[in-house]
């Protein structure tokens, strides 16, 4: 904000508007206008910029709940009034759980509960057949044909068939006779 030239028989804006509001004493509260007229009325010399200062006094005093603001009108709060409520979903209350000094959470995710009469199972050790586990299966996706004993081993004749789409044959073209 720019320097503010501050008359030193002046009071301060806050008191100034206090006091203009006390003086005008209206039921619905005093609109910035007639808090203006009331100030100048009281204390005669006010600084040039004395309408930015008293809009951002006010402002203030709104926003800091010295003041409320009821259709345009500058009144004071009544004390039996419950506080205001800011806007948005209220913060959740702090809860009071006692923190053992110099215990810091560990890191991660915390254990399950254990019963603790229930008997310690030890983890077996992964046996050699086979690489999943033992469960009979071997890995990955199951081959095509699958070997059995009853049945041959067959293999294809001719070439081996390359991989993608087979190019397209290109029929010969016959000759065309005598025209």
């Amino acid at each position: 904000m720019a320097t503010e030239e501050h008359n030193p028989t002046l009071p301060s804006y806050p008191d100034m508007i206090m006091e203009a509001i006390d003086a005008l004493n209206e039921e619905e509260g005093s609109n910035k206008s007639a808090i203006w007229k009331q100030i100048e009325a009281t204390h005669g010399t006010l600084p040039p910029a004395h309408g930015t200062l008293l809009a951002h006094h006010l402002n203030q005093m709104k926003q800091a709940g010295q003041l409320v603001m009821l259709k345009n009108n500058y009144m004071k709060p009544n004390p039996n009034a419950p506080p205001r409520r800011g806007r948005g979903r209220p913060p959740k209350p702090k809860s009071s759980v006692p923190v053992p000094d110099g215990y810091p959470r560990p890191r991660g995710r915390p254990p399950k509960e254990r019963d603790p009469y229930a008997p310690i199972t030890v983890p077996m050790k992964k046996t050699s057949e086979g690489s999943s586990g033992g469960s009979g299966k071997k890995r990955g996706r199951p081959r095509k044909y699958p070997m059995t004993e009853d049945t041959p081993v067959v293999k294809p004749i001719g070439a081996p068939r390359g991989r993608g789409r087979p190019p397209k044959v290109k029929t010969p073209v016959a000759a065309t006779v005598g025209a």
